[in-house]
């Protein structure tokens, strides 16, 4: 079998396997969400924190909720790394520098989970796991709140209640999160992935598959598992996923996609139970594929071309992929990696070839939105959506609206606020970046590609993204205070508009469908939001990537 049908059916039947638990899993996270009885363990938690769990919020109260619970748990991750050496399982690791743990704490708490460290030099056992791994839970489960409560702006009329955040945090953590990643951690254990506590002073050497001698050490499986469940990309070992022991096989590469992409995909479902209309779901979920699709297609050929002295000469662009994933199923993860949230890798983008390596980034700059990630996938869709049903309002002469609700100016303030953050900080920081010495100084290639390493790294910041291009020293006071500044901005501003889009959308009532109304459930519609994503990323992005990597691959 060739390389090329290999990778085709790699890809069939990652879509296959999405297709069919999409309806079970949607369905499941609608009951979830809606439903008003609280298990037991549920209960025992909203006591602890004192939170009254049939009282709902409006949408400020909520906001601040998702904000006070940040914060806490920013301050609680940076006292975690800063104390390190005096705690239990810490191995011997000093505390982490201030601009490090300052970053971290951001990172993780921000569901960004970018890593400017090595994870199996660094973090003991103790931080790994209280710190950093149960954000990989709660940050996600708060991206997926903020997202049901938008869909609850959506499918309620004339109140200002958006829903409990503490309720849809605890809910989405014990009843989503949990269980897939407990079932996904035995798979992984299966397929070779290490889940122990090693001692790297121990120096224990064991043998893995096809002989090659490696050292062991760390609770792995668990972790890794959660990482691409909960779209992060922070991984035990600085090598993340392309590590054997974090990304055993080919198939537990295959089994890692499907991970990243299967909530995401599946709230698109539960979008459309809540709203009352399952089609308006397919309707997004087609969004999301069209996109989705186009990328990896894009991707597998920019990679396939091969072009450059070393890679014509192999037939490949091999350089800084492993070889039991093969081209064109890293480049496969590639893209489920940047399309999402996650930031996991299994090969290293910075050896891509320079379209190959644009796309990765092309793929933030839409906003990871296809399907995006835990949540902020949806809700991103979602704002896109309101911003389509608007420019088509404005091209027919009618009031737009979307699901029986007028988007009027407040609520186009919202949504243009919402995509103006992330451009802002990507190019704005870049800029900063390419201006001073110390940007300068981290940079380890000059010219275009230089380039294309900077913007990758406030790109992947910014959107929460996680993953790194390679080639840039980004463990300096610098990137370290900067980058942690666009994480923050990033991911809370957004979240902010977002919930106040839902609470002014809630207080509308619902208006008729009428001959002029535009239907959303309809290819036509599908068609124009993915037009409008790219042609927003293009009025913005173009002039940086063209002096990036489209300038690189010209060269």
């Amino acid at each position: 079998m060739g390389s090329t049908t290999a990778g085709i059916l790699f890809l069939g039947s990652l879509v296959l396997a999405l297709a069919l638990v999409y309806r079970p899993l949607g369905d499941y996270m609608y009951r979830v969400y809606s439903g008003r009885r609280h298990l037991r363990g549920e209960r025992w938690i909203y006591r602890l924190v004192g939170v009254k769990p049939d009282t709902e919020q409006r949408w400020g109260v909520y906001a601040r909720s998702v904000l006070a619970f940040s914060v806490v748990s920013v301050l609680f991750l940076y006292g975690l790394q800063r104390l390190q050496d005096r705690l239990l399982l810490s191995l011997g690791m000093d505390p982490v520098k201030p601009d490090q743990a300052w970053n971290t704490a951001v990172s993780f708490v921000t569901n960004t989970n970018w890593q400017s460290y090595s994870g199996e030099s660094t973090m003991g056992h103790l931080v790994q796991m209280a710190g950093l791994a149960v954000q990989n839970f709660v940050s996600a489960a708060t991206g997926m709140a903020v997202a049901i409560a938008l869909v609850r702006g959506f499918a309620r009329t004339r109140t200002d209640q958006l829903g409990n955040f503490w309720v849809d945090l605890t809910r989405g953590t014990v009843r989503i999160l949990l269980p897939i990643a407990f079932v996904g951690a035995l798979i992984l254990v299966s397929g070779g992935l290490v889940q122990n506590f090693w001692n790297p002073a121990d120096h224990t050497v064991n043998t893995i598959a096809g002989g090659t001698q490696a050292i062991t050490g760390g609770p792995v499986a668990s972790q890794e598992v959660i990482k691409e469940l909960g779209t992060n990309g922070g991984g035990f070992y600085n090598a993340n996923s392309a590590h054997p022991f974090e990304n055993a096989t080919s198939w537990t590469n295959w089994l890692e996609i499907f991970l990243i992409l299967l909530i995401p995909f599946a709230l698109t479902r539960t979008f459309g139970r809540m709203v009352g209309q399952v089609r308006q779901g397919y309707a997004i979920a087609a969004v999301m594929t069209v996109l989705a699709l186009v990328s990896v297609s894009l991707t597998m050929l920019f990679q396939g071309m091969h072009h450059g002295t070393v890679p014509t000469a192999v037939g490949a662009a091999t350089e800084g992929t492993e070889a039991r994933f093969g081209v064109l199923n890293s480049a496969v993860f590639a893209v489920s990696t940047t399309l999402t949230s996650t930031g996991a890798v299994d090969s290293f983008h910075d050896s891509y070839t320079s379209l190959g390596g644009m796309m990765p980034l092309v793929n933030m700059m839409l906003g990871e939105v296809a399907p995006g990630g835990v949540g902020a996938g949806l809700y991103g869709m979602l704002i896109l959506a309101v911003v389509t049903v608007f420019v088509a309002g404005l091209m027919v002469g009618r009031t737009p609206e979307y699901l029986g609700k007028k988007i009027g100016a407040r609520e186009i303030k919202f949504a243009s606020m919402y995509f103006l953050i992330t451009p802002i900080l990507v190019l704005v920081g870049t800029g900063v970046a390419m201006a001073t010495d110390s940007g300068r100084e981290g940079m380890l290639n000059s010219g275009p590609h230089g380039l294309s390493e900077v913007l990758y790294a406030f790109t992947s910041a910014s959107n929460n993204n996680g993953s790194a291009f390679a080639g840039l020293t980004v463990n300096t006071v610098f990137y370290d205070t900067a980058l942690g500044l666009c994480m923050a901005l990033g991911r809370f501003l957004p979240i902010i508009f977002v919930l106040a889009l839902a609470g002014s959308l809630a207080r509308q009532g619902r208006t008729p469908e009428s001959d002029g109304t535009l239907p959303t459930h309809r290819p036509q519609f599908v068609g124009m939001v993915a037009g409008v994503t790219v042609v927003l990323v293009a009025l913005t992005f173009l002039p940086a990537l063209a002096l990036g990597p489209l300038a690189e691959g010209i060269h």
